[in-house]
């Protein structure tokens, strides 16, 4: 991060560095009393001039129009129009007036007194990552510092009340907090900082061992953090760029459904015969009932489970490359792409840090991986020629039936759109493949008839399982949604 010299010069095009930056500090009250500093001095930085200016401050959103006007309460009246003169915010305003500097102070020194930390925190934002969402123009200069100001105010709301042991004030009163925006290097720097007022007398908020015992703890833990940075970027998102990653997140997850639910018809066919009955060969009988590919890849090499496991990525590898080619490689690409927003977002990886795309087919293959071995352990106990027999006996009866649909699925992997397939499309084909659940496989003395079924029923648990989840999220969101705008009428917002 360079000095500018000027307002709002952000550079652009970076490429290699995170969108949004994150670094986070604290200073315990001792320290700086020691230093003859004081908390209340941060204001005068925070306010500084040559790093500030409200006369950029612009929405790059057409103007709100009168209809809209009438239906924000308190708009046309509220207090900020005309007494606010200060770029410092808080968790009430979008700038302090003179009034509200002075009570600032003595909140900070009243935190200081009290033997509290005072935390900061800096985003620092990339000037194309504020392009592309409409936060800033860099031929005007003009910034939406609203909308900045704004989701900092719920981000402060995270690192207060998720960032230690317990929320940091003991009511909504013993929390001082304030921000501000610089803009006076090649980033925009969003600062935040914030102190429990009251001493602190909570054993869990308080070291109770070494050379800091006693003293209110301090670190924020870093999954705190990079939440905090996930919750400040999706909602600074364009309405269009949020879009984009939510139509990628879902048809990511609609391949991944069809693939799971297409997978028992594609797996236990004449083709896969030889290769399940050696994987169920490999699978040690002594774990049976406990087979699982548990935290090692399917490619590792060490283990009881490794020769099934190894045998069963091969499987998958066979499978994806045929019968669900269309399906995985839709996957695949979609993965991809999002692996590419992701290295937009957060910058270039480190050495040794998986993609989400990799992370996200290892998921999938451990997944199918499993339920094959939870349902073959439903194999009762037999002699090798038996199962050969039984085996011959299932594959008789399923040429006939996979006669018609295995010309089909092959002709639609052969063809030019089958690895572009659109959201709609992809729908339509989980629900098109669906119609088959029904029909029943005798395979060895039964038991692959009844792995079938149980491996069905099992993927209809999980689905139902995932809708009622999504319903859940849905009801709570809309109830935060309300309580966040009852919470700003009552503020006169």
């Amino acid at each position: 991060m360079a000095k500018t010299g000027e307002i709002a010069a952000f550079a652009l095009g970076e490429k290699k560095t995170a969108t949004v930056n994150l670094p986070a500090q604290f200073v315990t009250s001792s320290t700086a009393d020691m230093k003859g500093q004081k908390y209340s001095d941060l204001v005068d930085y925070a306010d500084n001039s040559e790093k500030t200016s409200d006369l950029n401050n612009e929405s790059m959103n057409d103007l709100i129009d009168l209809k809209e006007q009438f239906s924000k309460p308190g708009y046309a009246n509220r207090n900020s129009a005309v007494t606010e003169t200060h770029p410092i915010f808080g968790s009430d305003k979008l700038n302090y007036d003179n009034h509200d500097i002075s009570v600032l102070r003595k909140d900070l020194d009243e935190a200081q007194k009290n033997g509290n930390n005072i935390h900061e925190l800096a985003f620092s934002i990339r000037g194309d990552w504020l392009v592309k969402n409409n936060l800033y123009d860099p031929e005007t200069r003009m910034i939406d510092q609203n909308k900045l100001k704004h989701a900092e105010q719920e981000v402060a709301k995270t690192l207060i009340n998720k960032g230690f042991n317990l929320p940091l004030g003991e009511d909504e009163n013993d929390v001082v907090w304030f921000g501000v925006i610089h803009q006076d290097t090649d980033h925009l720097n969003m600062h935040l900082w914030f102190a429990k007022k009251s001493q602190e007398t909570r054993p869990e908020m308080v070291k109770q061992e070494g050379r800091y015992k006693g003293q209110p703890i301090g670190v924020i833990p870093l999954e705190v953090i990079e939440q905090a940075k996930r919750q400040f970027r999706k909602q600074l998102m364009s309405s269009q760029e949020l879009r984009r990653h939510q139509e990628i997140l879902k048809g990511v997850g609609g391949f991944k459904k069809e693939i799971i639910e297409t997978a028992p018809d594609n797996l236990l066919n004449d083709r896969h015969d030889k290769a399940i009955k050696q994987i169920y060969d490999a699978l040690p009988q002594d774990m049976k009932g406990r087979w699982q590919v548990g935290n090692a890849h399917l490619t590792a090499g060490k283990g009881k489970m490794a020769k099934a496991n190894q045998l069963t990525n091969q499987l998958l590898d066979d499978l994806f490359d045929k019968e669900l080619k269309p399906e995985y490689e839709g996957f695949k690409s979609l993965a991809q792409e999002y692996d590419a927003i992701n290295i937009e977002d957060q910058g270039v990886m480190h050495k040794g840090q998986r993609k989400w795309s990799e992370n996200k087919e290892e998921e999938l293959r451990k997944r199918l991986a499993n339920q094959l071995y939870k349902h073959l352990a439903q194999i009762e106990d037999t002699s090798l020629n038996d199962i050969d027999q039984q085996m011959s006996e299932l594959l008789s009866h399923v040429k006939q039936r996979d006669k018609g649909r295995n010309a089909d699925k092959t002709k639609s992997a052969s063809s030019p759109q089958g690895t572009k397939l659109s959201s709609k499309t992809l729908i339509n084909n989980v629900k098109s493949n669906s119609n088959h659940i029904g029909d029943q496989m005798p395979v060895w003395g039964g038991s692959f008839n009844k792995i079938n079924r149980l491996w069905r029923q099992d993927i209809r648990a999980e689905t139902n399982a995932e809708r009622q989840f999504l319903s859940n999220q849905k009801k709570v969101e809309q109830e935060k949604a309300q309580e966040e705008y009852e919470s700003k009428l009552s503020r006169g917002m």
